[in-house]
């Protein structure tokens, strides 16, 4: 029978968010010539990425048991994580399962055994990567291989990921295709007070195109209700919507959401330019600051998150007003108990007809 020896569990690379306080509240220390956490565990915390999608700090993950297999050290790591239930194989290919803190059926985490001494698994929507060794110490050669074999996952990943999206791609270009001009008298339109700017309907949802590159790669499907949701597996980021002619205007908007970049077009008579959510305002804005000529002013009208701690739209917009040399503007709400968020809110609070909302 094989002698037991310690689990230990690294990072790669050596993670930068844990500070010295938190380190001491919880006993561990990093070590630098090994590459791992020392000191007893680290309970056990949740985290998901902020407002702009930066991944969480790393979670110290040190198991405590002794086990005589690489299957059972890192069934050992990823209850830590919050994962159970899963049967490991060790056959030096990717394996893939549901991130705790997503949807089920996610399948954003995953796992490889590339021999029976060392496992790597990660979480592709947060970017974390942890690395199991059965070695007491740190294994060059066994460090190498997990590099290797992540660097292999990402890559597997990022062309299953093109793949996914080449063949959404072709569903959004169907539904749009078989969709028919929208209904002024939908219930979502009547409810925000606005014209149906380049939009279709499909049975009772609209369908709101976004465009990367010029393409038609992905649609918000809206309900009367106001549910909104995005094709699945279809690219996300970098896309967007566009009200208006970008043909020589000397001034467009950048926003989040599709109604608001309607209330905006109609206020302003400006182009504007719908990213969809708070997170793909930096993609969307970096792609129109290199498309457009210089003299071409950009403001980025955001949310005002003004119950949100932190309020993720005012900052996000901030950060990406500064980097392509936008204007920036957020809607100032009337009252100090207003529920608003966003321009399109404030129009409808302003409105004589805001009961119809």
């Amino acid at each position: 029978m094989p002698r037991c020896r310690p689990a230990s569990v690294y990072h790669w690379p050596r993670p930068a968010g844990i500070s010295a306080p938190r380190c001491m509240r919880y006993s561990v220390r990093w070590r630098t010539p090994t590459r791992a956490w020392e000191g007893r565990s680290v309970k056990s915390e949740t985290r998901t990425p902020d407002h702009k999608g930066r991944a969480p700090e790393p979670r110290c993950v040190l198991p405590t048991h002794h086990h005589h297999s690489i299957e059972s050290a890192l069934i050992d790591a990823l209850l830590g994580q919050g994962v159970a239930g899963l049967s490991i194989i060790a056959d030096g290919s990717v394996h893939r399962f549901d991130a705790p803190d997503k949807r089920r059926g996610n399948l954003s985490g995953w796992y490889v055994c590339p021999t029976h001494e060392i496992a790597v698994y990660g979480f592709w929507h947060t970017g974390e990567q942890h690395t199991v060794t059965l070695a007491g110490e740190h294994d060059p050669i066994a460090a190498e291989q997990a590099r290797q074999v992540a660097q292999r996952a990402r890559q597997a990943r990022e062309s299953q990921r093109q793949r996914e999206q080449a063949h959404a791609a072709k569903r959004v270009r169907r539904l749009w295709a078989s969709a028919s001009a929208a209904d002024r008298r939908h219930a979502y339109l009547v409810a925000k007070q606005v014209a149906p700017y380049g939009i279709r309907q499909h049975g009772d949802r609209l369908l709101v195109p976004l465009f990367a590159e010029g393409q038609l790669v992905n649609l918000q499907r809206i309900g009367p209700d106001g549910t909104k949701r995005f094709m699945p597996r279809a690219r996300l980021k970098g896309c967007a919507t566009i009200i208006g002619r970008l043909a020589d205007a000397p001034r467009l908007y950048l926003c989040e959401g599709w109604a608001t970049a309607a209330t905006l077009h109609e206020s302003t008579g400006c182009p504007v330019v719908a990213a969809m959510t708070a997170n793909n305002l930096a993609p969307v804005g970096q792609a129109l600051r290199q498309r457009l000529p210089a003299s071409v002013a950009i403001t980025v009208a955001a949310d005002n998150d003004q119950h949100t701690e932190g309020n993720p739209g005012i900052t996000a917009a901030r950060e990406i007003a500064a980097a392509v040399r936008a204007d920036l503007t957020w809607p100032r709400f009337p009252c100090p108990d207003c529920t608003c968020t966003d321009f399109n809110d404030l129009a409808r609070c302003q409105s004589p007809q805001e009961g119809a909302a």
